[in-house]
């Protein structure tokens, strides 16, 4: 059916569609509205056979999920930024042991200094827990990949981020395609999990593993990782054929052919990049464009397969390694380490910083002219930057660097000195 609605709406909609037994939550923005929304459908009995748990931190939130799944209950749970950072113990014992729980990440940048905008530093943060994470480029795709994501987690008894990037989709309205009851019941079947706690059968779950063992633990969490690749494909495909649209997967590519400069990103900048590129090509410049759809596993041959006729990688990167460079350009870089091609770093978008078809193109043009560093910054405002590095250079005592740097900004913006 379709709706005018708000990206959280949909998204809870869409996860009330899935049956979940046990939601947990823990409200901080952007992704209230989604645990909001599906208590109000608990409370409604419009959501049936389900417990909804108002806890008192992230950290519950996680334990509960953990506690709950471990009971045999099909599981959710959301948060965002410090949200996630807190309960990163639990999120570590999510997937140590194995349960798939989902999760949406609300994808906030992480303090200090404060800020409550979107880019990816909190879901890439998590990306060594062991949980998978696939990236919505819309709403749309944002409501399938719920539906998709307990249908992998389960299947493969992993737990799943679903990352959407936070106000610019929860909070967009959009048009979008909420499936029946009916059609998530023919393609999701009921939950049979892999382990559980059951008094007539008494297991220990979450033992100490020594040394002995530990080896190989790990060794069949990243096996079965690695397999996850197979089922987030067969599971796009699966919905394909079951609601007529294409919808996640691994890599979405977009006019590659016959493009020396390729461009890679994740979540919504990605639909940006595709006008840029469309705007470009009218100016007879190729580009060519891909999604990376799932980010854990990464698809690393599939996308050294796709870049085969490129000469040159522009990795979007809206999380930054500090000291190092871009996050998603380590896992590029190691994915086409046997291949001749020139990457190229751009940190975009932290903060919530806009994106700009501009800034974008600017960028395009300089990688094709042989141009862009290896590391950039987009649209960074070096006059502010080297004010400050002067400012330390000549006195110690120069402040709090944030609140140095944010009323420098506005006095070069005003035409300040």
């Amino acid at each position: 059916m379709l709706k005018q609605i708000q990206g959280s709406q949909g998204v809870a909609q869409a996860i009330a569609l899935c049956r979940p037994e046990v939601i947990c939550a823990y409200p901080i923005s952007p992704q209230t509205h989604i645990v909001e929304a599906l208590g109000a459908l608990t409370g409604s009995g419009k959501l049936e056979d389900c417990e909804f748990i108002n806890v008192e931190s992230e950290f519950a939130a996680m334990s509960v999920a953990i506690g709950s799944s471990v009971a045999g209950a099909r599981s959710y749970t959301a948060t965002a930024s410090q949200g996630l950072l807190f309960m990163a113990e639990a999120v570590y014992n999510a997937s140590g042991l194995g349960l798939p729980i989902v999760m949406t990440v609300a994808s906030r940048s992480i303090g200090a200094p404060i800020n409550i905008w979107n880019d990816h530093s909190d879901s890439l943060s998590q990306r060594d827990s062991g949980w998978l994470q696939i990236f919505a480029e819309d709403n749309q795709e944002a409501v399938d990949m719920h539906i998709q994501a307990f249908k992998i987690a389960e299947e493969l008894s992993i737990p799943i981020m679903v990352c959407m990037d936070g106000f610019v989709l929860t909070h967009a309205y959009e048009r979008m395609d909420i499936p029946t009851q009916e059609q998530v019941d023919a393609y999701l079947p009921p939950y049979d999990p892999r382990q559980k706690l059951d008094v007539n059968h008494p297991v220990s779950i979450g033992a100490m593993v020594g040394p002995e063992a530990f080896t190989e633990v790990r060794y069949l969490f990243h096996h079965h990782t690695i397999e996850a690749l197979q089922a987030i494909e067969k599971a796009s495909e699966d919905f394909e054929k079951a609601f007529g649209r294409k919808s996640g997967g691994l890599l979405s590519p977009y006019k590659i052919e016959g493009a020396d400069t390729i461009v890679l990103a994740l979540g919504s900048v990605i639909g940006t990049i595709k006008d840029t590129i469309d705007e470009m090509e009218k100016e007879g410049k190729k580009v060519g464009l891909i999604g990376i759809k799932s980010y854990r596993p990464f698809p690393d041959k599939q996308l050294a397969e796709l870049l085969k006729g490129a000469k040159k990688v522009v990795v979007i990167d809206r999380a930054l390694q500090v000291g190092i460079g871009g996050v998603v350009t380590d896992d590029v870089i190691r994915a086409t380490r046997k291949m001749d091609l020139d990457i190229f770093s751009v940190i975009a978008g932290l903060g919530g910083r806009p994106i700009t078809k501009k800034g974008l193109k600017d960028v395009f043009n300089k990688a094709m002219n042989g141009e862009l560093e290896e590391l950039y910054f987009l649209d960074l405002d070096k006059e502010v930057v080297e004010k400050q590095l002067k400012r330390e250079k000549e006195d110690r005592h120069t402040g709090p660097l944030a609140e140095a740097v944010v009323r420098d900004s506005v006095s070069i913006h005003k035409g300040g000195v």
